[in-house]
């Protein structure tokens, strides 16, 4: 997708205007925006990246390696992937006369919700490789992120793995064959800094 164009969601709404109006703090209420899955989704994590990229504009960098040029733009392409539906993820029924499926973009919403949990943490992409369309076909997930820079990495890592497992065994039918974490960035805390100053 070219930077430039306008990135648009199932249900016609765009990144852009969710950013708008999460900008404008979600005023004039919009029912259309505050009653859409899809729509809420992107706002929880616009909210997310809106409150670390604050925190780095005022923060002091020069003790902190810099984050890659296009980082922002990378986790906002990111979320507008999430929310769109993606690939159909089927679900098992003791009926075969019933089809039950979940939506790759649910899956990955999924991810990254239970990946704002682990403290210090933040989510930058995930990524479902296999046959997802396929009950029971192997699946590869792949998820890098962003880290406070004085969190113990492995144990980071160690617990976001374990989250990612326990809620797509409870929440899919995924037969996930394993969870690759990569740390590619890191941040500082904000609030502790402010403290001390």
């Amino acid at each position: 997708m070219n930077d430039s164009e306008p990135r648009t969601l199932d249900c016609g709404k765009t990144v852009e205007e969710l950013s708008d109006y999460l900008a404008a703090g979600r005023t004039p209420f919009d029912p259309r925006i505050e009653t859409c899955p899809e729509c809420l989704n992107a706002l929880q994590g616009l909210t997310r990246v809106s409150q670390l990229f604050h925190s780095l504009i005022q923060q002091d960098v020069a003790d902190l390696p810099a984050p890659r040029e296009n980082w922002f733009q990378d986790i906002m392409t990111n979320i507008h992937r999430e929310v769109r539906a993606g690939r159909s993820l089927p679900l098992p029924h003791p009926d075969n006369r019933v089809n039950l499926s979940l939506t790759e973009g649910a899956v990955l919403a999924l991810i990254r919700t239970v990946g704002d949990t682990v403290p210090g943490m933040l989510i930058g992409t995930s990524h479902l490789e296999g046959n997802v369309e396929e009950l029971g076909a192997p699946i590869d997930v792949s998820v890098a992120a962003s880290i406070l820079w004085n969190q113990p990495i492995p144990d980071a890592a160690h617990t976001l793995r374990a989250l990612i497992s326990n809620a797509l065994t409870k929440h899919t039918a995924l037969n996930i064959t394993s969870i690759n974490i990569t740390i590619e960035d890191l941040h500082e805390d904000m609030a502790n800094k402010d403290m001390e100053n």
